[in-house]
């Protein structure tokens, strides 16, 4: 490996000067920086991590807080984590993944060691136990999700609230009366994830606001857990004719179901989901959604992390407005047609 000795003979300078260009230490003019920064790159030179993190107190890495739980839909945790990832790297950072579920230790872990300049968390919880720690550290953080108390916080999200109530709305000029929400696992609501609570009560509310009826019932991954999820929205309520669903998992079971009971879509039942644009599109009925900008939430939060670790930014929360795309899984109720 080429060292930085090496690079201070190619460049005809001394090891301090090449040190001062890769720190930015101290003012080095324009011709030696130029220089120098020649050398580097015609002999490959690559700084030790470690060593420039004990120069420096800094280690140029972002940790990633996502843990991986099986009642989640991973594919969207790892667009956004790989958003982040390609993000940092483009402001010079890397990125260490914490997938494990331990909470207030791992906060704890990552500000007393000095493994990572600043955190993003996700998975956010209504009252994460996390935040008192992130609150108590000078420690740059970035949640991608919404707490209930946001103060001395930066957030980055979609509007969960409005997306709930924007599928609602979709419903309603349809002249659905009767609407049954198949949500997440059991688990998720268990602990308050906060994506989830802030849909419900954003379609709970505006459902009210229209006077329509809804029904919430959390549903398990798999087929046998949405037949049984079905049979009992339909015993409650045998005249639902709209379905919102925010579980990716239930999407296809549902409309294999619904095709069983001689239900078509949209002509006796609409679906609207809540889910990726690939899931919308490749179902078995190409399904009317509001898409998860996954993308767009991991590049924010490196963005307004970066900004942080700058001291240019403050705390803030970024709420993205949903968008809903007209598809072929909604049209009349039938009483409408």
């Amino acid at each position: 490996m080429v060292t930085l000795a090496e690079v201070a003979q190619h460049a005809g300078v001394s090891a301090s000067t090449v040190s001062y260009v890769l720190s930015g230490k101290r003012s080095i003019s324009a011709t030696t920086r130029e220089r120098v920064e020649q050398s580097i790159r015609r002999l490959g030179y690559h700084p030790n991590a470690g060593a420039r993190a004990l120069a420096s107190s800094k280690s140029n890495i972002i940790a990633l807080m996502i843990p991986l739980r099986t009642d989640m839909y991973v594919p969207v945790m790892m667009e956004i984590a790989i958003a982040v990832a390609t993000t940092a790297r483009t402001h010079g950072y890397d990125v260490l993944l914490l997938t494990g579920e331990e909470g207030p230790d791992a906060v704890r872990r990552v500000s007393g060691s000095g493994l990572a300049d600043a955190m993003i968390l996700m998975d956010v919880q209504l009252d994460d136990e996390r935040l008192p720690l992130l609150r108590g550290t000078d420690q740059p953080s970035v949640l991608i999700g919404l707490p209930a108390d946001t103060a001395g916080l930066t957030c980055v999200d979609l509007d969960w609230s409005a997306t709930g109530a924007l599928c609602v709305e979709h419903l309603a000029t349809f002249g659905h009366r009767d609407i049954a929400v198949i949500g997440e696992a059991p688990a998720v609501y268990e602990r308050h994830t906060g994506f989830a609570e802030r849909t419900l009560e954003g379609l709970r509310s505006r459902a009210k606001e229209l006077g329509l009826r809804v029904l919430h019932r959390p549903c398990e991954n798999g087929y046998d857990a949405m037949a049984v999820t079905l049979a009992r929205i339909l015993d409650e309520r045998p005249g639902t004719t709209g379905f919102v669903v925010q579980n990716e998992s239930a999407v296809e079971p549902l409309l294999a179901l619904l095709r069983q009971q001689g239900r078509a879509v949209p002509e006796d039942v609409s679906v609207v989901a809540i889910c990726p644009d690939q899931v919308a599109v490749q179902a078995s009925v190409r399904l009317t959604s509001v898409a998860i900008p996954a993308q767009e939430m991991g590049r924010r939060a490196v963005e307004h992390l970066v900004a942080k670790l700058g001291r240019r930014g403050d705390d803030e929360v970024v709420l993205l407005a949903p968008e809903l795309t007209v598809r072929a899984s909604s049209g009349p109720a039938p009483a409408a047609s």
